[in-house]
């Protein structure tokens, strides 16, 4: 099972205001998102952590020096000692729920490609750009934490009591995060023995993981060592329970495929009714329906309620169950999209074919997932709300 370890954090000080040098993570950042960001503060962690192609060739040195500067000013300040840290959001979900969310910042171990205890949970887009590698390269710096489900049953109740408060913000979709800082080494010691315990699930940054890998292997090549802070990659880790999660669906669109067509392919699998004109709101729907739901052009759509007889062998995951309908229609072009007025917006303005309205995983199909090493097709889950990127930065002093 992984190693999970305290390390000693680089954290902003008390003096840099948090709600503008935060940020969400960098791949859900557009151009403008990021000018925006750098506009509202100049120790914004975006500055670090998404260079700016405009900046040149020498971009990722150009960060590597923003975060030594920011080091040598006292903007971004060590920590005494190795912590731990607790990461807690609160926010209202979809359903109008007010939800509490606790888990813990720490090193992770490094594994090999397929080996035992760091798990996957589904199958990744090919991502040919070297940006988060190069990114470390030159800054040395886990700038933002994979996500990681633990298995290990209780591990919410371990972080339950609170730590040393060190910083709190709020977001612009009004989540408020909150980090806490523990130090004690019997507390260190019960978390961490309680996350290395099991296999940890990677539920949200595949890619920066397997950056994670690259690298280490390329300090190990450097180094002849295999002890260095690259063996480890900055992780949070909550429990797989559902009070912990809150799970979003990342809808289907289509090119290539009209939706009539696509409508009479998905009717030799799915019982097909008209739902009418269509609004954000049927994000609830589809789940009090148990149906996907087609998008059309004029804004009308279709529930698909699968039928089980025609899905025997496949797992109950929408994801799944559309591929399953779809094998061997050429020509058909699929993109993923997380919203469904983003999603009304792209296929309304002509921008797609159609769409296909899903449901979230549930935490079952999640479970299932780790407890039989399996894998979910491409993007099946999108976990919300995102974690915050400079609330906790991992020097890599290799």
């Amino acid at each position: 099972m992984p190693r999970f370890e305290p390390f000693v954090a680089l954290r902003y000080s008390p003096d840099e205001p948090l709600d503008d040098v935060t940020a969400p993570p960098y791949d859900v950042l557009s151009p403008a998102d990021v000018n925006a960001l750098r506009a509202r503060h100049d120790h914004n962690i975006v500055a670090v952590d998404v260079p700016l192609e405009r900046e040149g060739p020498g971009r990722y040195e150009l960060a590597a020096r923003r975060v030594t500067s920011w080091i040598d000013n006292g903007v971004l300040v060590r920590d005494a000692a190795p912590s731990l840290t607790l990461y807690r959001m609160n926010f209202t979900d979809e359903s109008a729920r007010e939800r509490s969310t606790v888990g813990v910042i720490g090193a992770l171990e490094v594994v090999d490609q397929d080996a035992s205890g760091v798990l996957p949970h589904e199958r990744t887009t090919p991502k040919a750009k070297t940006d988060r590698l190069d990114l470390t390269r030159a800054t040395r710096c886990n700038l933002s934490p994979v996500w990681g489900l633990s298995l290990t049953p209780g591990l919410s109740d371990l972080l339950h009591e609170p730590g040393e408060p060190v910083g709190q913000c709020t977001d612009e979709n009004g989540v408020v995060h909150r980090v806490e800082r523990i130090v004690d080494p019997i507390r260190l010691g019960a978390i961490s023995a309680a996350v290395a315990s099991n296999a940890v699930l990677i539920a949200d940054g595949h890619h920066r993981y397997a950056i994670s890998r690259t690298y280490r292997d390329e300090v190990r090549e450097s180094t002849g060592s295999t002890d260095t802070d690259a063996e480890l990659t900055m992780t949070y880790v909550a429990e797989l329970v559902a009070e912990q999660l809150s799970i979003d669906p990342i809808h289907r669109v289509y090119r290539g495929i009209d939706a009539a067509e696509l409508e009479t392919q998905l009717g030799r699998y799915c019982d097909v009714t008209e739902a009418g004109h269509m609004t954000a709101t049927f994000a609830a729907e589809t789940i009090s329906r148990g149906s996907m739901c087609l998008v059309r052009p004029d804004g009308s759509g279709a529930w698909l309620k699968p039928r089980a007889t025609a899905y025997s062998g496949v797992r109950v995951l929408d994801g799944a169950y559309l591929e399953h309908a779809l094998d061997g229609v050429d020509g058909i072009d699929v993109t993923y999209q997380h919203g469904v007025q983003n999603v009304l917006d792209i296929v309304r303005s002509g921008q797609a074919d159609a769409a296909v309205l899903i449901r979230p995983t549930s935490i079952d199909e999640i479970r299932r997932t780790a407890i039989e090493r399996l894998l979910m097709p491409p993007k099946s889950t999108f976990f919300t709300p995102k974690l915050r990127t400079g609330l906790v930065v991992r020097a890599l002093d290799v």
